[in-house]
């Protein structure tokens, strides 16, 4: 496996997760049936940390399909450097930030991992176009 699968693998992996935290919030909050039955209004809002989560976990979701791709990309085109592996560790990195800023509530230091994770991939962009 390449350094570039092996952070891709990773960043699966931990997006895969990010859920499991603001699932327990949910049976915390409406008991377990409650976090089973089918969402309605009436629901009891889960706590503000856990409503945060799920929108980190929907952010992580939306740029992993950009960057598996881009990953993917790279692997078909057996092109791997110093700076491809680099660019996926920094990505993964920034989004793990990403998650634990935005649970807890940190808005610019939140938005700055974001955009480390996007400058990652833009990294990984030029990879792709023969440009690093």
């Amino acid at each position: 496996m390449s350094n570039e699968l092996m952070w891709l693998t990773l960043t699966v992996i931990l997006t895969g997760v990010l859920w499991t935290p603001y699932i327990l919030d949910r049976i915390a909050v409406r008991g377990l049936m409650g976090a089973m039955a089918n969402p309605s209004p009436g629901d009891a809002p889960q706590s503000p940390w856990a409503q945060r989560l799920q929108r980190a976990h929907w952010n992580a979701v939306e740029n992993l399909v950009v960057f598996a791709t881009l990953v993917l990309t790279l692997q078909i085109m057996q092109h791997s450097t110093r700076s491809t592996v680099i660019a996926c560790a920094v990505y993964f990195w920034a989004r793990l930030a990403h998650a634990v800023l935005y649970t807890l509530g940190i808005p610019v230091l939140r938005t700055l991992a974001f955009t480390v994770g996007f400058l990652a991939q833009i990294a990984l962009v030029l990879a792709v176009f023969g440009k690093l």
